[in-house]
């Protein structure tokens, strides 16, 4: 188990955290023979939330340690027995470690619909009962980081962007993954302790609305706060009135207590009320009197886009607290674990789920995945899925929708770059997972080789995930040959 400056990162074992179709299914590969059966399954989201040209991959740290522990202890086993699993299967089930393979993209990377972000190879028991948490794990961690990532984009790079959501998420553990993927998506800081603590990092924070209220006047509160923290002054002003009580407060105990005893105001935070107008005038009140260097914090339920709205109104911020739009941002991110193929004889049989919707048609066969730059420029252009067994050009490549492969093009003065990497290898551990610190510098580089337009937003241009023309032709043919199949068995 991973240890977080002493504390544990997942809580408890979760190898019961699965939906129960995934025993009854495994219960009925072993009665059948196939616990030996090796399949494959991706993990992929159809469509980014709220409209959005991009995802944040994120939640492979607790993938990685949920696989390192997965094991059925004596509670697991005495479960399943009184759910009426027979003694051979939970036996089994007994000494079952997870024996695969795992490839993922790493955590940070700015991910698209309909590829591949994990892979699971693997025993077809194992590969099917671990489905759910992965699922759980990476979808919630992709919307915090997500989430984040949009307000970061959004956000001036001079501003300290601090995550306020603990209070707004759905429970601890969930205000916790907030904390540490809006950290990792580029957020400077939190204001969550035992996630500050865990990370080794300082919380952040200023003061609540009740330590006004809970002195006689407003004056009394801030000079209270600033004897108390006279390095370190930064006063909520929009508790009466922002501008004709909270600001001239503030000022008053910068002038008559916080500047005579050799120390400056830090700054002031508003956190209601028209933001762009009232930090315009709250500036121009604190430059008079001489506190220039004071910052102004903003906050109330920040987006991505009344930021950039904030922005383009001339609104005055050094620092902005964001908090339920990380902790708990509109829209799903709907991850799904699909099986792409089974091994039988050494060989690789592609399996495919189609349906009446092209978009919830997947993409078939155990991949490759890569991502195509623009040598000139730097930037992105395309991922590009290709079969295994396919030798990919590095100099020419004709790639295609994978739903239509009338829209194709080709693609040159490009280099590839493997997006997925190898995390389990036969059961073990073999990759070594970067601290959070890391990751956002990799999720801060990342960024900046995908082309704005892609990043910005409202409509952002739609980033290809493509296969190569061998791969969408194969997917074309397995598709006729399934539906030729099924059509035969009416």
């Amino acid at each position: 188990m991973k240890i977080y400056n002493g504390y544990k990162r997942l809580p408890r074992n979760y190898t019961l955290m699965t939906d129960e179709y995934e025993f009854t299914m495994a219960n009925g590969y072993y009665q059948n023979g196939m616990q030996n059966q090796i399949a494959a399954f991706d993990v992929f989201f159809r469509k980014v939330p709220n409209n959005g040209g991009y995802a944040i991959m994120a939640g492979l740290d607790k993938v990685i340690e949920y696989i390192k522990d997965f094991s059925f202890g004596e509670q697991e086993l005495s479960y399943l027995e009184r759910k009426g699993y027979g003694k051979s299967f939970v036996e089994y089930l007994k000494n079952l470690k997870f024996s695969g393979d795992i490839y993922a993209i790493p955590d940070g990377t700015p991910v698209f619909p309909n590829e591949p972000i994990i892979t699971v190879k693997a025993p077809i028991i194992e590969a099917q009962i671990i489905e759910t948490a992965i699922l759980s794990m990476v979808n919630g961690a992709m919307e915090h980081a997500t989430g984040a990532r949009r307000i970061v984009e959004a956000t001036p790079d001079d501003v300290t962007i601090m995550e306020f959501g603990a209070r707004r998420a759905d429970g601890c553990e969930a205000a916790i993954d907030a904390s540490i993927y809006g950290i990792m998506a580029g957020c400077d800081g939190t204001s969550n302790d035992i996630a500050a603590d865990m990370l080794n990092m300082k919380g952040l924070g200023t003061q609540a609305h009740s330590w006004i209220e809970s002195y006689d006047t407003e004056y009394d509160a801030f000079l209270a706060y600033a004897k108390a923290y006279p390095d370190n002054c930064l006063l909520l002003v929009d508790t009466i009135d922002t501008l004709r009580s909270g600001v001239p407060n503030a000022i008053r105990v910068a002038k008559e207590y916080l500047v005579p005893n050799g120390y400056r105001l830090k700054g002031i935070r508003i956190d209601s009320g028209d933001l762009a107008y009232l930090s315009k005038k709250a500036r121009k009140m604190l430059d008079d009197a001489g506190l220039e260097d004071a910052g102004i914090c903003l906050s109330n339920g920040l987006t991505a886009e009344s930021i950039e709205s904030l922005i383009i109104q001339g609104a005055e911020f050094s620092s902005l607290g964001v908090g339920d739009n990380i902790s708990k941002p509109e829209g799903r991110m709907g991850c799904v674990y699909k099986e792409v193929a089974l091994k039988k004889d050494g060989n690789w049989i592609p399996k495919i789920k189609l349906s009446n919707d092209v978009s919830k048609t997947i993409n078939p066969d155990f991949k490759k995945l890569y991502r195509a730059y623009d040598k000139e420029t730097g930037y992105a252009i395309a991922d590009i899925m290709a079969r295994r067994i396919e030798n990919v050009s590095r100099d020419k490549i004709v790639i295609a929708d994978p739903a239509n492969l009338l829209k194709h093009t080709t693609i040159t003065n490009f280099k590839l770059e493997k997006l997925q990497k190898t995390i389990f290898k036969n059961g073990e551990l073999v990759y070594d997972d970067p601290e959070i610190l890391e990751k956002q510098k990799y999720c801060n580089e990342q960024m900046k080789k995908i082309y704005p337009e892609v990043k910005r937003t409202k409509m952002p241009h739609e980033y290809y995930v493509d296969g190569t023309e061998e791969y969408v032709e194969f997917k074309n043919v397995l598709i006729d040959e399934t539906k030729k199949i099924a059509k035969n068995k009416i």
